[in-house]
């Protein structure tokens, strides 16, 4: 059972990375923020298309690894 675990949490690691590395930029960048560009940088910005598949399956592997974590950690 640990085995499996550490193996699910490596795999849903490098997962984690890659859709993490993966997505586009949303702003401007620190640059964007001091030159005026706040409102974009601020600003309610939905994703669409590719980007909100990729959002949400950033946040569903986020919470996989960390309950992958506390299982390991202090379950097993």
């Amino acid at each position: 059972m640990y085995g499996l675990s550490v193996t699910l949490l490596v795999i849903d690691a490098i997962a984690l990375i890659t859709l993490v590395l993966l997505q586009s930029g949303k702003s401007a960048g620190l640059a964007g923020a001091i030159s005026g560009g706040a409102e974009q940088v601020f600003g309610k910005q939905k994703a669409r298309g590719m980007d909100a598949v990729m959002h949400k399956a950033t946040i569903v592997t986020a919470v996989l690894f960390f309950v992958l974590t506390f299982l390991i950690g202090y379950v097993l």
